[in-house]
């Protein structure tokens, strides 16, 4: 299959190593589309929610649909709003946290590393 349509009502929840207080949802897979390298899904954030700081071996961009995120990086901390987005590349260490006091929606766009 070379594209794949998926309606919101279709993304699936999985568990995300190291979040808390989030539903992340998923709404494409690599195996969805031939040589796909691309995982893309929503991840909703209720206030005081977000990743532990740490690194995996993928590329990540986060793109801020609702509300806002803290990102804390080896050197600062800066806090994104809705249309803000952050793009980090592998291995890079970070932690993200929702700060405010409404849930965060947030597009996560995955790239794993290549085999």
């Amino acid at each position: 299959m070379s594209y794949k349509i998926v309606r919101k009502s279709e993304a699936t929840a999985y568990e995300a190593p190291g979040h808390f207080d989030c539903r992340p949802t998923r709404l494409h897979n690599p195996q969805d589309v031939n040589e796909g390298k691309v995982v893309m899904g929503v991840t909703h954030f209720l206030p005081g929610g977000g990743c532990e700081f740490g690194s995996n071996p993928c590329e990540s961009v986060y793109y801020i649909l609702t509300g806002q995120m803290e990102i804390e990086t080896e050197g600062e901390k800066v806090t994104l709003h809705e249309g803000d987005s952050f793009h980090c590349g592998p291995d890079t260490k970070k932690g993200i946290k929702n700060t405010g006091s409404e849930a965060c929606q947030m597009l996560v766009v995955i790239i794993p590393p290549q085999k």
